[in-house]
């Protein structure tokens, strides 16, 4: 192996294990400044506020003109002076894409393969990749992103798809290679954008896909295909399908294997190894052994865990752990876990019917997620095994056990609601156990330490994976991704699903696995890979497909201003201040002193001298400002207020608050 590791990245080759340069772009990159908002208007002064979407400030409404925009002094205005227009509820699909990076040509494809990763390569989630070749594309995966610190408010961030809405026409394919959220979640808001193609899927994804779809009946429903693990699909003279089952935390997890003129493409989805004492078993022998005689061309393979050494525990282990709990323990038993480990909630309930529990089911994901397990035929049990929570009462506490999702401390899941003592039915007591099955998920570190100390608050005994084996993960950890390596034994590599520093960790291990350097390429969103020269050459092109985050916030689907980002982080942070004047529009002066209202920002009865002093400034200004213009300059008045203002209350608090000043003209 080479001593200086590097790996072709966007702008040229990259040192392992070095910092993404600069951080991800995004919302939290940008700066604050101040929010003015400025009216005036001797009718409809006391108009009701409206929040603004699009500029995330305070519009007010007033009485409408011919054109509809309101009074010549009413108009509500954001940054730069443009008036506030109402998000209308009837439009569910609002885009909101305009980006530099829309502008890039992207050279024609011409006889190369192109490998583009719209999300899931610089984050844990919205994973989406595409492979071109000619006139045909291959989509991998339809994720999404729940939301992040920098975006509040945001419900989830989707991969950024107009380079496939660009070229809907050549979309051959969606291969699902799992049903967890993160491959399928974005699935109704991308599927209409880019032409509805058909979707191969196995048999319980496409029952999950459906699912979520039905939450969304205004959009057009999939065209699924479900195919089998050992399936062959032509979809073209170039291009054909074929598929290989993996071991995930999901039953019917697959990797696809995209067969093309210079070689296979293999795509492995997320996956573990079945393994004991670290050596795999029969079962993934056989899956990896028809790699032997593959001529694999490039190799993408899942790089959560990679850091972590050795083998990740085996799902039997964590099995036969909690069989032992559900077998032994004398009392009430409730268990949390995450409802996308859906195989593990089989086999508890399949371990409760054995022992003679009952089991109930708490938590909407858990609930639909089992459904759908029973409609496809892997989860089978007596009638009277899984019964509702009215009949709870009905039987001895050491004969219940109770599926709960929240174990990572969610404000309203079942879990912390039973820990809060506001769940109607359940109520702890000493002789119940808690066993939270599942890890930490990086940022809820707190959450679960709540979680954790209200239960114990209650006299619950809590086990949880720190202390015994009940929970693995569904990735594999780093011995398990090089044994992976050496069965595929591609030519090229690129690692994806998680951030940049797992893809250079797994780049040494693809390194050690006998792949040269100059094969390697760590991909970012949007990047634009193409293996060249009849699959002789991999390299990042300059040119990049669009990357910046679309986001949905509540009715609207798009790339949601940083403005409004911005200013939600700054409420957040500092709060708002908000300064109500009015103008005679004869004399320029205030007719009486400004009203203020502050939220998040100082206790206002505790702050009397603060608001005395605002008021002065806000009187001397406005005056100053009005003073011998006739008609009174509001949006000049309201600048200068804002700026005058914002800087008084950084002097006095040491803090940057949203001031929106509103200047009503009488």
């Amino acid at each position: 192996m080479p001593e200086e590791k590097r790996y072709h990245g966007r702008n040229g080759p990259q040192h392992a294990r070095r910092p993404f340069p600069g951080g991800r772009s995004g919302p939290h990159r940008t700066h604050r400044d101040d929010h003015p908002v400025a009216g005036g208007s001797a009718s409809g002064a006391t108009g009701s506020s409206a929040r603004d979407p699009r500029e995330g400030g305070l519009a007010h409404a007033h009485g409408p003109t011919r054109d509809g925009r309101g009074g010549p002094h009413a108009a509500g205005r954001g940054r730069g002076g443009r008036p506030h227009r109402a998000r209308s509820p009837e439009k569910r699909l609002v885009h909101h894409r305009a980006s530099v990076e829309e502008s890039e040509i992207i050279p024609p494809i011409g006889d190369a393969i192109r490998i583009i990763h719209l999300g899931g390569v610089e984050e844990v989630g919205r994973n989406m990749s595409l492979v071109e070749y000619k006139d045909d594309i291959i989509v991998i995966d339809l994720g999404f992103q729940f939301k992040e610190e920098h975006a509040p408010g945001i419900d989830y961030i989707l991969p950024n798809t107009k380079y496939l809405e660009d070229r809907k026409d050549k979309i051959r394919a969606v291969v699902v290679t799992h049903g967890h959220l993160d491959h399928i979640g974005g699935a109704p808001y991308i599927l209409g954008k880019i032409g509805n193609p058909k979707i191969y899927a196995r048999l319980l994804t496409t029952l999950m896909i459906a699912k979520r779809q039905e939450e969304f009946p205004g959009e057009p429903n999939p065209n699924m295909e479900v195919v089998e693990k050992d399936a062959t699909i032509k979809i073209s003279e170039n291009i054909s399908l074929r598929f290989f089952a993996v071991t995930h935390t999901i039953p019917d997890a697959m990797g696809v294997i995209i067969d093309t003129p210079y070689g296979s493409v293999v795509h492995t989805g997320d996956l573990k190894l079945d393994h004991v004492n670290g050596i795999p078993t029969s079962d993934e022998e056989v899956r990896f052994k028809q790699f032997e005689k593959e001529r694999v061309l490039l190799l993408m393979t899942d790089s959560t865990n990679v850091e972590r050494p050795g083998f990740s525990i085996p799902e039997s282990t964590v099995n036969n752990t909690i069989e032992k709990l559900v077998r032994d323990l004398p009392g009430r038993i409730i268990l949390g876990s995450f409802a996308s480990q859906l195989e593990r909630a089989m086999k508890i309930i399949e371990f409760a019917e054995r022992y003679g529990r009952k089991v109930i089911v708490e938590g909407r994901s858990m609930k639909a997620n089992i459904a759908v397990a029973e409609a496809a035929g892997y989860l089978k049990h007596r009638k009277d095994t899984v019964i509702g929570l009215e009949e709870m009462d009905n039987y001895p506490p050491n004969k219940i056990l109770i599926l709960a999702t929240g174990s990572q401390g969610e404000e309203f899941a079942a879990l912390m609601r039973i820990a809060n003592k506001t769940h109607k039915h359940i109520h702890l007591n000493k002789n119940d156990t808690v066993i939270l099955s599942s890890s930490i998920v990086p940022g809820n570190e707190r959450s679960v330490q709540n979680l954790k100390d209200r239960l114990s608050r209650l006299g619950a005994h809590i086990v949880h994976y720190q202390v015994s084996d009940i929970h693995s993960s569904g990735h594999a950890n780093g011995d398990e991704t090089l044994w992976i390596h050496k069965k595929i034994n591609p030519r090229f590599f690129i690692p994806v699903h998680g951030y940049h520093y797992m893809h250079t960790v797994h780049a040494d291990i693809a390194q050690k696995a006998g792949i040269l350097s100059s094969h390697i390429v760590i991909p970012d969103n949007g990047m634009v890979i193409e293996i060249q020269d009849k699959g002789q050459k991999i390299t990042a092109l300059k040119e990049k497909a669009p990357s910046n985050m679309v986001m949905v916030d509540g009715f609207s689907v798009g790339d949601v201003q940083h403005v409004v980002l911005r200013d939600r982080q700054t409420l957040a942070q500092d709060g708002m201040f908000v300064v109500i004047a009015i103008v005679d529009m004869t004399t320029g002066r205030l007719r009486k002193s400004p009203d203020i209202i502050s939220r998040g920002f100082v206790y206002l009865r505790e702050s009397q001298e603060l608001l005395r002093e605002a008021r002065f400034l806000v009187k001397k200004t406005i005056e100053a400002s009005t003073a011998g213009a006739r008609p009174i300059n509001f949006d000049f008045a309201r600048d200068k207020l804002t700026d005058d203002l914002s800087r008084f209350l950084l002097q006095k608090t040491a803090k940057r608050p949203i001031v929106i000043p509103v200047l009503l003209g009488v």
